[in-house]
């Protein structure tokens, strides 16, 4: 099967060099000449464990390919994904230009038959939307489904959070379309990987929920650690121990200066404003940002006690700026604003 990956960034090129280890014909596209030219030689724009590897693989055997013609990508494929960036805008909410853009361009170009992919972390009702400036984009009516299939990777781990998932949401109303889908992860149902098959509202909205809880997790051991610092008890045994209840779980209890990175920040205050919009106020959700501004806060402090009261004069060696282990990423890095 052909599919088409629109954007080159995080998602787009781990998807896309995944799905081409799938065994899937695959063309990322981008708009970018520079960088397209530069992944044509395998030089990539991140740093992502084993994504190299996959990359190189990929091009070697022929099954991935980097292109700016964006008419003859959506023209060749069957399923196109859209993974561009959806940033931080005003007040919380999402900008969603990148992904307007993208609709627009496969409405204008497509000729056929396409199940269209949202890969990209949208607002619930996005599929609504993309389905919509498509259509108006169209030169003739051409028929289409609208698949919302949210990514769950971890920076650091995407490589083996694509192919060894904990699960795969694809959201649809089409049954022509699902199928399609789960074609294109069969090699998962190989490996008993839970699906979870819904419409396409509930799949953006699960992916919102996720990564808000999992910020929840973090600003929650955070506050106790804040805690144990008065009290003098030791915060990391009291993570191991609530983290052994399986209601609970262990990841996400590391105590530290807070999250940071392209995905918490923003699914966190994207959610808060569009759930205001709906009239919803996520109490929880708004707690959790602010405790993480918080904390970068609280770093300062334990650095300045720790040299005597002041950072007058002394001089500071700061190792590692990116927000996490393994990656170059310092998008809302807790490092630059502790600095």
């Amino acid at each position: 099967m052909h599919i088409c990956v629109m954007g080159t960034g995080y998602v787009g090129l781990v998807s896309g060099a995944c799905f081409a280890e799938f065994g899937m014909q695959v063309t990322c596209c981008d708009i970018i000449p520079e960088k397209i030219e530069n992944l044509k030689e395998g030089i990539l724009p991140i740093h992502e464990p084993g994504l190299q590897e996959l990359v190189d693989k990929g091009l070697r055997e022929g099954r991935l390919n980097f292109t700016t013609d964006e008419a003859k990508a959506i023209e060749q494929a069957l399923t196109i994904f859209i993974a561009v960036g959806t940033p931080a805008g005003e007040n919380g909410a999402t900008d969603m230009r990148y992904v307007d853009d993208v609709a627009d361009t496969i409405g204008r170009y497509m000729r056929d038959y396409k199940v269209i992919a949202t890969k990209s972390t949208v607002p619930v009702g996005t599929a609504k939307r993309i389905r919509a400036r498509i259509e108006a984009a169209q030169p003739e009516p051409v028929d289409f489904s609208v698949i919302s299939n949210p990514e769950f990777l971890r920076e650091g781990a995407a490589i083996e959070d694509f192919m060894r998932p904990n699960r795969v949401v694809i959201g649809g109303e089409d049954q022509h379309a699902l199928a399609i889908m789960k074609e294109l992860y069969s090699p998962l149902y190989l490996i008993e990987t839970p699906f979870v098959i819904t419409d396409t509202t509930t799949a953006e909205m699960i992916k919102y929920a996720a990564n808000t809880f999992l910020a929840m997790k973090i600003s929650f051991i955070n506050e106790i650690a804040n805690l144990c610092d008065v009290v003098d008890a030791d915060v990391h045994d009291v993570a191991r121990a609530i983290g052994l209840d399986q209601r609970i779980g262990r990841k996400f209890l590391h105590p530290g200066p807070g999250y940071g990175g392209s995905c918490f920040p923003k699914d966190v205050q994207s959610l808060t404003h569009f759930a205001q919009e709906a009239g919803v106020n996520l109490q929880l959700a708004t707690a959790a940002h602010e405790v993480n501004q918080q904390q970068r806060g609280r770093m300062v402090e334990k650095i300045t006690g720790m040299l005597g009261g002041s950072v007058a004069g002394k001089t500071i060696g700061v190792l590692g700026l990116s927000f996490k282990p393994n990656t170059d990423d310092i998008r809302e890095a807790p490092a630059l604003e502790i600095i």
